[in-house]
């Protein structure tokens, strides 16, 4: 099945590459790792009036979603270029405050709880506008928060109660532009059956944000693998002439090629009994798709890959902390399995 984007689709993704490309991520990157946030919030602000976050957001809510296949091709190119922040955490809590204010069984504050209906819809609005960064804890898949200490709202979905999160210690990451902080429950915003159903929708929604941008990120490393090949030289040849570097690449190529299609179709499932079981079948070849990806430009590049100051290391990283984000190959071919049998 093919799956190719209408022209509204591909001048959006056309859009967002143009924007980050001149908004120059390596240095914002750089900055994020740093603990300086002001490069990264302005890059957040940029997207989000792109409508990038808007797109994860209820209409009724104030955003003009949720429209999944433009999300997917909006984390292709947050990954493309390995724009830092908590972009998939925080349209995870779009999803989330979505469900709990229009999905089946009730609403904010289900049960007992400090919720309301006007803070869930604040945070939302905030989310669509870009004035709201959210991280989330889903333990046990998902213990830790990411950058927590950069979010203006962190939640906790802990079973059958949704809590405002307390950020801890921070823990390093491969990528030092991902903080990962232990977080502890604090308020119980909402409580019951929905708030277990709504958690659900959020890690669904970002793994597949999270698996959008894992295929973006290896393309990514694919090019400028193919790049350097092309220009780097030995014996007189391009190294991209010999066929222990030309068949490495290829097989490179045949992975992503191999898990775009399955990042779209997990798109097009969504609200089907199928999203969950698409959605992991995604991640687990994107994941491994763009893993391998960093792994063949580490061997291109030779040990100039390994240096701080040159730039592919950073997507290198961003592929291997992302492999596990948002679940494991290994968790998510159980969930394939168990919904297969």
């Amino acid at each position: 099945m093919k799956f190719i984007l209408d022209a509204e689709q591909r001048l959006f993704g056309d859009t967002l590459h143009k924007l980050l490309a001149e908004a120059g991520t390596p240095a914002v990157i750089r900055d994020w790792s740093a603990g300086t946030r002001d490069s990264g919030r302005a890059l957040w602000r940029s997207l989000a009036d792109a409508g990038v976050l808007a797109i994860a957001v209820p209409e009724s809510a104030g955003g003009a979603g949720p429209l999944p296949v433009e999300l997917v091709t909006a984390f292709h190119e947050l990954g493309r270029h390995a724009v830092p922040g908590p972009f998939a955490e925080t349209v995870a809590v779009a999803a989330l405050l979505g469900h709990l204010q229009d999905g089946p069984g009730g609403g904010p504050g289900t049960g007992s709880g400090t919720g309301s209906g006007t803070e869930f819809g604040a945070w939302s609005a905030g989310i669509a506008e870009g004035t709201t960064v959210a991280s989330l804890a889903l333990p046990p898949a998902m213990p830790y928060a990411l950058d927590a200490d950069a979010a203006d709202v962190v939640l906790v979905v802990d079973g059958d109660e949704l809590r405002a999160g307390v950020p801890g210690e921070a823990r390093a990451s491969l990528d030092p532009a991902r903080r990962l902080f232990s977080v502890t429950g604090g308020d119980v915003l909402a409580s019951g059956p929905a708030v277990r159903a709504a958690g659900e929708a959020a890690y669904d929604m970002g793994a597949l944000a999270c698996a959008a941008q894992l295929v973006g990120v290896g393309r990514a490393l694919l090019d400028v693998s193919v790049e350097y090949a092309t220009a780097r030289r030995q014996f007189g040849r391009p190294i991209g002439e010999f066929q222990a570097v030309k068949h490495h690449l290829a097989d490179a190529l045949v992975g992503l090629e191999y898990a775009r299609p399955l990042v779209h179709g997990a798109a097009l499932a969504y609200g089907s009994p199928d999203f969950a079981r698409d959605v992991s079948a995604a991640k687990v070849a994107a994941s491994e798709a763009a893993y391998a990806a960093a792994k063949i430009a580490l061997q291109v590049h030779g040990a100039i890959g390994y240096t701080d100051e040159y730039d592919p290391s950073l997507w290198i990283r961003k592929a291997r902390a992302l492999y596990a984000a948002w679940g494991s190959p290994a968790a998510h071919r159980a969930r394939v399995v168990s919904a297969l049998t």
